[in-house]
């Protein structure tokens, strides 16, 4: 559980550190444009769906459209092929005759004549005329194709009217048979293909769209855009005919074998009339008001998103020199201004917790007292500055003296140093001692009031080790002089080794300075 909520702890400083922060606001500004990127992709699917539902209610509108006035059509031919057969209704003068047999489904717009042809093809009767016009359609398709079997209602391919100055048409057939069940000839309704043309001019497919009319064998009967020359040409073997389903209807997205324009194609069976009807709309048109939305939308989203990170990247920034501006203020409040080295509430913090981290592993530590000789008359002679000078360089020489990480330097006070010396006995200190006052003096700053006419230093070295002293056990009241002036529990232990670290420093100015005196921490108990 300790371990959990350490790391627990340790997440949460990340998390709200400026990295966090920053990683933070940039996760949320890609989940931000991701869902926009699912919302406006699940538009264009909408899209999709719209212009395909459009386009199969177009193709069902033109459907019902034509299969209504084919049904309309093929009325008029049965009741022609129910007159033929009474032969009063033969005998009528001609013009009664075409009154009785056309109806005025025959006059209505975009048809062209209702004819009777006999087995050889020739008129015999002719709704626009009392006497017949002279022409023969043995060759045309709706002709041969009834002369041969019995087709019902039949839609032929597109012609060109020979009877209408060439007018494109096509023609709806039914065949008449003798009593005795022979080929009796047919009759026959011209259809201008103008009457589609009119049709689908007035549906809106977007500027690139298309509809298309075709039979049943793939033969084009009339397409907007329109293009006369495309009339007539069959696409069985086209790709977008082939993908046709044996179903009522479907769709799917090619190529146009017309214009090479890739587009998505709804197409429907006609249920009574081997026709099939074709609405193709391109992609620029199904999605032109979609790019204008995700342009905008998008544009505005990716705008916000970086200005997220931005901000993010912001205000992580600003953290991060909050942070380095405390850390730099705790450095301060650890650290000596002058000299670099730890202060005297950062020593008493580190003397503290090695006092119990030897009592933890019974290991003991060593501290040293140094102190510049006779400071006060350099300070008089050379002035302040020189002696800030002088106090830097001797602490640079300290510092560079201790090599070990755990060992540590701290100014504590005027003068004075203090060096604290994890797991290090006696000799070892004394050893350390005399290499910093060696190096002190080395340093050759001129000192003209001292008996060595340069900067040298007094070194108090004490040792201490936990059960070894025979005087702990005791209930001693020990005065330090030297105030610790830190909020950390001082205990007898620490107290007895500044003492006698602090005496020791004292003999070595007395015995006459530059000189190194060791002396335990219950040398100084007994003597208190």
């Amino acid at each position: 559980m300790a371990a959990f909520a350490k790391h627990a702890r340790v997440w949460a400083r990340r998390l709200t550190g400026p990295n966090g922060i920053f990683f933070g606001g940039l996760l949320l500004a890609f989940v931000m444009v991701a869902l926009l990127a699912t919302v406006l992709l699940q538009s264009r699917h909408d899209a999709l769906d719209r212009a395909r539902d459009t386009s199969r209610n177009v193709a069902l509108i033109a459907e019902r459209d034509i299969e209504r006035n084919f049904e309309l059509y093929a009325l008029s031919l049965e009741a022609v092929v129910e007159g033929l057969k009474h032969d009063d209704v033969m005998a009528l003068p001609p013009h009664l005759r075409s009154q009785l047999l056309f109806d005025r489904a025959a006059t209505a717009n975009f048809l062209g004549s209702m004819l009777v042809l006999d087995e050889a093809g020739n008129i015999v009767i002719d709704s626009a005329h009392d006497t017949p016009r002279h022409a023969n359609f043995a060759d045309r398709d709706y002709f041969t194709v009834q002369r041969d079997h019995d087709a019902g209602l039949y839609v032929s391919e597109p012609f060109r009217s020979r009877l209408r100055n060439g007018t494109p048409s096509i023609a709806l057939s039914r065949r008449l048979t003798h009593p005795d069940g022979t080929f009796a000839g047919i009759v026959m309704i011209a259809i201008n293909l103008d009457y589609f043309h009119d049709l689908f001019s007035g549906l809106s497919l977007g500027t690139n769209g298309a509809i298309s009319l075709l039979s049943a064998s793939g033969t084009l009967v009339m397409r907007q855009p329109y293009d006369p020359k495309l009339i007539g040409r069959n696409y069985s073997k086209a790709p977008t005919f082939r993908h046709f389903e044996p179903g009522s209807e479907g769709s799917f997205t090619a190529r146009s074998p017309v214009d090479g324009v890739r587009r998505l194609y709804t197409y429907r069976r006609f249920p009574h009339v081997p026709l099939v009807i074709m609405v193709a709309e391109a992609p620029q048109d199904i999605y032109a008001a979609w790019h204008r939305r995700a342009l905008t939308i998008g544009s505005l989203m990716g705008v916000f998103a970086l200005g997220f990170v931005a901000l993010s990247f912001m205000l992580g920034s600003q953290l991060r020199r909050r942070v380095r501006a405390e850390s730099e203020l705790q450095l301060l409040a650890r650290t000596d201004s002058l000299t670099g080295l730890a202060n005297r509430r950062t020593f008493g913090e580190i003397l503290a917790a090695e006092s119990r981290r030897a009592k933890r592993a019974g290991s003991g530590f060593s501290l040293l007292f140094v102190d510049i000789d006779r400071f006060k008359a350099y300070n008089d002679q050379y002035g302040h500055q020189a002696g800030d000078d002088a106090l830097a360089a001797v602490a640079r020489c300290i510092g560079e003296s201790i090599r070990r990480p755990a060992d540590t330097a701290s100014r504590y006070g005027g003068e004075e140093f203090v060096v604290v010396l994890p797991d290090t006995p006696a000799e070892g200190a004394r050893a350390i001692a005399e290499k910093l006052r060696a190096a002190i003096t080395a340093l050759g700053i001129e000192h003209a009031g001292s008996e060595y006419g340069r900067v040298t230093a007094s070194i108090g070295c004490a040792s201490w080790t936990p059960g070894s002293d025979a005087g702990s056990d005791l209930d001693v009241d020990v005065d330090v002089d030297v105030d610790v002036d830190v909020d950390v529990d001082v205990d007898v232990d620490v107290a007895k080794i500044i003492k006698a670290a602090d005496e020791a420093l004292y003999k070595a100015k007395a015995a006459g300075r530059n000189t190194v005196v060791t002396q335990r921490a219950t040398d100084a108990a007994s003597a208190v």
